[in-house]
């Protein structure tokens, strides 16, 4: 495989997302001319910050809030023009819902929305911790870092344990920001429990996401490498999605033939979207 004709890219923010500018038809667009077959945008909804800051009682913990205004926008637009590119691309309304395992009561809100094709289940937050996007990590001790990775991974196994969603985002996502400040860490400490959020993903019958994001980031690997993959398919787990998690127009199916061959070489040999939440497969 040598080229992206033919995949999907299941994980791209717009500027429906508090960290995203792009505009939606630039990123479809770009979507159309790399030939893939399906191309879902995939905004944030944060639900435990689903409320105004009000309705948290001032917490410092992140500065945004609202995430119910920026859902219905997102969902309400991307839902409304799928049908302008019937024929050209299987255009997918999608979400990636953030803290489920938090929140599950406002989290069945986003599961029973029928106008959802695809929801990818993250955890960008720790309860009462600031995402790992905006840590202080120069000041981080290394017990520090792998004490926030183990409740990280607690809480991706709170999440598989839950599991209403169709696929687990970026599994090794504090890595992404790790590496950036050059902390180094083991993940083989953490593997029973990564093993057991697996595991969970397997029974439920969920797909795990490889995210190629830490291919132009800078870390040079995927989230997660084939070996969390493998580990997957051993454990029963039969589904695989790609993600660029673009948040530019120009990242759009960044990093998605790095993760179609990590996929690969885990023993997949073909990957899955889903539109109206139902699996359709793509042979890699």
């Amino acid at each position: 495989m040598t080229y992206i004709k033919g995949m999907a890219d299941l994980h791209t923010h717009s500027r429906f997302s508090v960290d995203s500018d792009a505009d939606v038809f630039e990123m479809i667009e770009k979507a159309v001319s790399l030939g893939l077959k399906a191309y879902a945008i995939t905004d944030h909804c944060e639900v435990n910050r689903w409320y105004t800051e009000e309705h948290y009682g001032g917490t410092k913990i992140y500065p945004y809030f609202d995430f119910k205004s920026d859902y219905e926008r997102s969902v309400g637009y991307i839902s409304g023009i799928k049908e302008r590119y019937e024929g050209a691309i299987e255009l997918l309304c999608g979400i990636e819902l953030g803290q489920a395992q938090e929140e599950p009561e406002i989290a069945q809100i986003v599961v029973d929305d029928k106008r959802i094709d695809f929801i990818l289940g993250s955890v960008h937050q720790l309860p009462q911790t600031e995402d790992f996007a905006f840590l202080n990590y120069g000041d981080m001790s290394q017990a520090e870092a792998e004490e926030l990775l183990e409740r990280y991974f607690t809480q991706i196994d709170k999440l598989c344990a839950w599991g209403k969603f169709d696929s687990l985002a970026h599994l090794t996502y504090p890595l992404r920001y790790y590496i950036k400040n050059g902390i180094a860490v083991d993940l083989a400490k953490f593997d029973c429990i990564i093993e057991s959020a697996l595991k969970r993903l397997a029974q439920n019958g969920k797909a795990l996401e490889i995210n190629g994001s830490g291919i132009r980031q800078g870390a040079g690997m995927t989230f997660p490498v084939a070996k969390y993959a493998k580990m997957f398919r051993g454990l029963g787990g039969e589904m695989i999605t790609l993600g660029s998690d673009a948040h530019y127009v120009k990242d759009v199916g960044s990093g998605i033939l790095e993760a179609a061959k990590e996929a690969k070489s885990a023993g997949f040999d073909r990957v899955v979207y889903f539109k109206e939440r139902k699996p359709i497969f793509i042979d890699i």
